[in-house]
């Protein structure tokens, strides 16, 4: 009777780890661009209307610390793709690329015949000349398509990418950025600004319909709310924190769209779906494009000018892009990468249910090969925590990380170390170390330093920060 009742012990435990697995949930990552923490209604924003949004936190579990892997966005979509962190390969600037060899989402989720896209905007190169074919590209990278904007919303390209083209070539032509023009040469038909979004979402939303009889990983990268700040005509006015908030109810409408179509197929049950920022906010307009000639499918409520201090008027108008956190975008202080983070999987997760707990998004590596319980190599995920024990309540208390180590700049100077309370960045000027110590339980504005009240925390975030890059992982080896 022992025995019996061992084994079925053992029976359980065993169908337990793997009935996640034997699922092959659909997965759907919806990454925006530059979507501030207190841009959403759910994580405070009283000016702004985000009712899918705060629909999916309602539905799934909405977490409060959650920090992209970087504080700009090329960095930041490297560590949600690789699962290591980005400061690890010493570049400086926004324009990372993956490694050829080194495994993906999208390349862990095909070998479990998984098939895949990458919509929206990429930012992580197509090789060095940039010419056709493009690439290496998302389909080297493990995605079976790719449809989307090669960096920025306000890129020089001012083309959309398929697969290894610029769409709207002049037969015969290649895209030439020359100086002075408004629209690269050989362009027949350049992007229209207010209608980028909607596009990507059409193409999202084809992508889910072709492939719903199958498990399928769509990574959507909206350009909302990066600059320009151009929202589609019928959203212009219908928030109260200007161009900015009208910019952000037009992604929560594609989010919707999304959502609308989950539920039409029947699937949405079936579908783990993560809702994400890839880093906080840039407080100020960017001076640097406002010259830019947009091209508008609508002209109205003065979009022409207003676009150039969009950022500026939201907070005239009492919105906080960041929420309570300091500074934003490119900086290494909270602001630059605490992020919304929300999941939703029904049946896995309980609806309305919040989590306090320290998460990367490099964790979505680890998240994904425990969900289709397969172990990842030793080269692989070097900086993911799988987050699955929260997502399903089986170990709430347990930290899932102790510590984060997120890239602070664009000149592979500042690192910001997050463990419990503290918040430490640990940065280098006239090529001496300096160190930053804030207590967020009590300073989320990051105003007093006290590194030099607690020099054992400076020693010991220090030692941590040292050990990460002497052993070039955080995440353990089986």
């Amino acid at each position: 009777m022992q025995f019996n009742i061992r084994l079925l012990t053992l029976m359980f435990l065993f169908c337990g780890s793997s009935a996640v697995a034997e699922q092959r949930p659909n997965i759907v990552i919806i990454m925006a661009d530059d979507l501030g923490y207190g841009d959403i209604r759910c994580y405070g924003a009283t000016k702004i209307q985000t009712p899918n949004i705060d629909a999916l936190a309602n539905q799934g579990m909405m977490f409060h610390d959650a920090h992209a892997a970087a504080s700009v966005c090329s960095p930041s979509r490297y560590g949600l793709m690789t699962g290591r962190l980005p400061w690890r390969l010493h570049r400086k600037g926004n324009g990372y690329r993956l490694e050829r060899d080194r495994m993906t989402l999208a390349s862990l989720v095909k070998s479990h015949g998984y098939r895949s896209a990458a919509i929206g905007k990429w930012h992580l190169g197509y090789g060095k000349n940039w010419e056709h074919p493009l690439g290496p590209g998302p389909l080297e990278a493990g995605f079976h398509y790719h449809f989307g904007v090669p960096t920025n919303h306000n890129d020089q390209y001012r083309a959309f990418v398929e697969n290894h083209d610029f769409v709207g070539l002049v037969p015969g032509e290649k895209l030439r950025v020359v100086a002075g023009q408004p629209f690269p040469s050989g362009l027949a038909k350049p992007r229209v600004e207010d209608q980028v979004d909607s596009d990507l979402t059409a193409k999202a939303i084809e992508f889910i319909r072709e492939n719903a009889e199958q498990p399928f990983f769509l990574y959507f990268t909206p350009c909302a709310p990066h600059t320009h700040v151009t929202p589609a005509a019928p959203f212009r006015g219908t928030s109260q924190a200007g161009l900015l908030g009208d910019y952000v109810q037009e992604l929560d409408f594609h989010v919707g769209e999304i959502i609308d179509t989950l539920d039409e197929l029947g699937i949405a049950d079936n579908t783990l779906l993560v809702f994400t920022s890839d880093n906080g906010n840039s407080p100020k307009d960017f001076k640097g494009t406002q010259n830019v000639e947009l091209n508008l499918a609508v002209d109205s409520h003065d979009i022409r000018e207003r676009f150039k201090t969009a950022k500026q008027d939201a907070r005239a108008l009492g919105h906080l892009t960041n929420g309570p956190w300091h500074d934003g975008k490119g900086s290494p202080y909270e602001g630059g990468h605490r992020v919304p983070f929300i999941v939703r999987w029904p049946g896995k997760i309980t609806p309305q249910s919040e989590s306090t707990q320290l998460v990367c998004l490099t964790d979505m590596m680890a998240t994904l090969a425990e969900i289709l319980d397969t172990e990842l190599p030793e080269d692989a995920g070097e900086d993911s925590f799988s987050i699955v024990p929260a997502l399903l309540g089986t170990d709430p208390n347990t930290p899932l990380r102790e510590i984060a180590f997120i890239q602070g700049d664009t000149k592979d100077n500042a690192i910001a170390i997050r463990s419990g309370d503290w918040k430490m960045i640990a940065s280098t000027s006239d090529g001496k170390k300096v160190h930053e110590l804030f207590d967020l339980s009590k300073d989320k504005a990051e105003t007093e330093n006290l590194a030099s009240q607690n020099p054992e925390v400076v020693q010991r975030l220090s030692s941590a920060l040292a050990k990460a890059r002497g052993e070039g992982r955080t995440r353990p080896l089986p």
